[in-house]
């Protein structure tokens, strides 16, 4: 299945983001196989960074949870909220 994973970052948080990120990177890289899509979301002007969004495939939802909770990110106290949605691709 696959499953969206949208991460919002806590106001103020950039230097917890910028700690972490060598280990996050490391994390998505060695679970290449179950990326879709990852990346951050930024501010219309694209200056600052407010979350990331990583679309996975996953056994199912227990396991999508896993991976979220297994992100260094996360572990570290970045986020705000970390919501996860199952997600059917239709197009193209």
């Amino acid at each position: 299945m696959t499953f969206v994973l949208y991460c919002v970052d806590k106001a103020g948080h950039g230097h917890v983001r910028a700690e972490n990120r060598p280990a996050h990177l490391e994390y998505l890289k060695s679970n290449l196989e179950r990326l879709l899509i990852a990346g951050p979301m930024t501010s219309d002007d694209g200056e600052s960074v407010t979350g990331s969004v990583i679309i996975i495939d996953a056994d199912d939802r227990a396991a999508a949870e896993a991976f979220a909770a297994g992100d260094p990110y996360a572990k570290a106290g970045l986020f705000e909220s970390v919501t996860i949605t199952a997600y059917k691709k239709v197009l193209p």
